[in-house]
């Protein structure tokens, strides 16, 4: 209670709401731009009964000679299939119900013609649509409400026109009787209402409902403000100061802020984990202990380094792709890998330059990413680029055989970025870093065209800033699942990768288990191990092996066992009696490290030096 206290004496609420620059647009438009009539689309939100997790929302149309009602007779209304920056179908409009519309005070008719489409058949300029929202998932990527607050993802509340997405729209939100404030990035025009140049920007900014904890600070010239939900302690004077190292760090990457103001919406909950990018804002969901350890505070400001750098990376520089959206369907890439993956990078890159890292920490952490991905069979299997296209169908998918069969563009995303930085730091002699490479994408299409990049692009502004051609990289790196020649990136700046895994004769099963009521399953099975080769199956109840009951835990049985060991496991298999007979091999695991070369030239500890922004 005493660092609340402390925080509001400290840090003031703020209440100045943000201006946006719109991301995909022919003409670049702020949301403080006026809007030059009443708004074409309006949304009445409100919430009387928020113990039910429903939403009621009232849409309110006008202008419908554009979307050509009176010659065909009805206007179709839709609801997203998903949102931007989480690559999965979502089917938003399963969770709708009530829908009516109506024009004159009269009842229109109105039908379901689509999963998420309802035609209203009017031909009037003017409709009134309600519904109502079930919102009981509590994600970045979710609607929630119960009787402590409100979240709203726009992409699953709000519906849409086709003809009427780039016109104005406006949003009244109607808070629950027992709560005070409303936090958003959409511009403010009174009290709880907002409006937006277009439907891209209303989708782009997430509603937070309820009696939050705020406080603020200024970080590179730009206003900044922390909705803070969930019971927490925190020390408010480091955690400010570390925000704005965080943002300050972030902005010198390109050396332009491109927000007015910004918005945090931080969800304390126990399972949180995870983050949404927008426009001028983000939402986080961390643990209610994320303060507590200096681990936990650390991966918290990663997971603000993160989102918050996609400020740059993914809302203004971004692929072709990814903007303007079709929120009825897929929108492909094969370069979420740069987008995400790339993000991870500059989440670790820029606690380094902010201090949160030392050289050497940093060092440790590029080494462990290539473990990540060097442990993972699928990594010889899925290439990141079509890790980042198959986005839709696996990524958010993942089932007992995934990590066999495909790799993240996540976490390979940043150790290619990592790489793609040596090599551009190399290429120019030190002269540049990744860094030139975003300015120049940040420049050219987000500043100068207004769009996003071709995949070729891409590759021609990366050969560009590195001065050389990078074919290695992409079509080994990226476009194939081949080993990479990691030696090749480090060593000219003084550093080999090691594998300091040591050989044992233990021997290695290959099968991850699950315990259910006391009972042993398997869960996993390793492509290439003994489980794989011989047979175990996902699904197994491992009843003994060789006879010994294996009670709750199977590793103890094995534990002492070495590599080359007939072990014979006694499972039920559907049902059904079986045994199965497994020969341990040793375990394919390794433990990468960066090492110095023995003598390192002068050239060589000049581009260490460049790397690791050593003075």
């Amino acid at each position: 209670m005493k660092k609340h206290t402390q925080l509001l004496y400290l840090l003031t609420v703020w209440t100045l709401l943000t201006s946006l620059s719109v991301k995909a647009r022919p003409r670049p438009v702020s949301s403080e731009t006026p809007l030059a009539s009443a708004p074409a689309i309006t949304y009445i939100l409100s919430m009387p009964e928020p113990q039910t997790h429903y939403f009621e929302v009232e849409m309110q149309l006008r202008d419908l000679s554009v979307a050509n009602a009176k010659k065909n007779g009805y206007v179709d209304v839709r609801m997203p299939v998903w949102t931007p920056g989480s690559y999965l179908i979502r089917e938003y409009a399963k969770n709708v119900e009530a829908f009516t519309a109506m024009t004159g005070g009269k009842a229109v008719r109105s039908e379901k013609v689509r999963k998420d489409t309802w035609r209203v058949y009017s031909a009037a300029d003017i409709l009134t649509v309600r519904y109502r929202v079930y919102a009981n998932e509590l994600t970045v990527r979710t609607s929630f409400i119960d009787i402590d607050h409100g979240y709203v993802t726009p992409a699953s509340m709000f519906m849409y026109v086709d003809a009427l997405k780039d016109a104005s729209h406006r949003v009244v939100v109607q808070p629950y009787k027992a709560w005070n404030m409303v936090t958003t990035g959409l511009r403010t025009v009174g009290k709880f209402t907002y409006e937006a140049p277009n439907y891209d920007i209303v989708v782009d900014s997430p509603i937070e409902i309820g009696n939050q904890t705020m406080f603020s600070f200024t970080a590179a010239g730009v206003p900044h403000r922390v909705a803070m939900y969930g019971l927490t302690n925190y020390d408010s004077v480091r955690l400010a100061a570390d925000y704005i190292r965080i943002c300050e760090a972030a902005k010198s990457v390109v050396g332009e802020h491109p927000c007015q103001d910004y918005t945090f919406i931080v969800h304390h909950i126990p399972q949180g984990g995870g983050g949404l990018e927008h426009l001028n804002s983000t939402t986080l969901e961390t643990s209610p202990r994320s303060y507590e350890t200096d681990g936990s505070y650390r991966r918290f400001f990663n997971l603000v380094a993160h989102e918050y750098f996609h400020l740059w990376n993914v809302k203004r520089i971004r692929p072709i792709a990814l903007g303007p959206f079709d929120y009825s369907q897929e929108n492909y890439t094969h370069l979420l890998w740069l987008s995400e993956g790339g993000t991870s990078f500059y989440a670790d890159y820029i606690q380094l330059r902010a201090g949160m890292y030392t050289p050497a920490n940093y060092v440790e952490v590029v080494a462990n990413d290539i473990n990540q991905i060097e442990n993972q069979p699928g990594n010889f299997v899925q290439s990141t680029a079509e890790s980042s296209f198959d986005a839709w169908i696996k990524g958010y998918r993942p089932n007992e055989n995934s990590g066999n069969t495909t790799i993240s563009y996540y976490s390979k995303g940043a150790v290619l970025t990592s790489l793609l930085n040596l090599a551009i730091i190399v290429g120019s002699n030190g002269q540049r870093t990744i860094d030139d490479l975003i300015r120049l994408l940040y420049n050219e299409y987000y500043k100068k065209l207004n769009r996003g990049f071709t995949d070729e692009e891409f590759r021609r502004a990366a050969e560009q800033v590195a001065a050389r051609k990078l074919d290695d990289f992409f079509e080994v790196g990226v476009n194939s699942a081949n080993p990479i020649n990691y030696d090749a990136y480090f060593a000219p700046v003084g550093l080999k990768l090691v594998n300091a895994a040591v050989k044992s004769q233990d021997g290695f099963l290959g099968a991850a288990t699950r315990t259910v009521n006391g009972k042993v399953y398997v869960s996993g099975v390793r492509r290439g191990s003994a489980a794989y080769v011989d047979g175990l199956n996902v699904g197994d109840e491992v009843m003994a092996v060789d006879g010994v009951p294996v009670g709750s835990d199977l590793q103890k049985l094995i534990n002492d066992r070495k590599v080359g060991n007939k072990l014979t496991f006694q499972v039920s298999r559907s049902g059904l009696p079986k045994e199965v007979s497994v020969t341990l091999t040793a375990s394919p695991y390794v433990s990468y490290r960066l090492e110095p070369l023995p003598t390192r030239t002068d050239a060589q500890k000049t581009l260490y030096n460049k790397w690791l922004f050593i003075k």
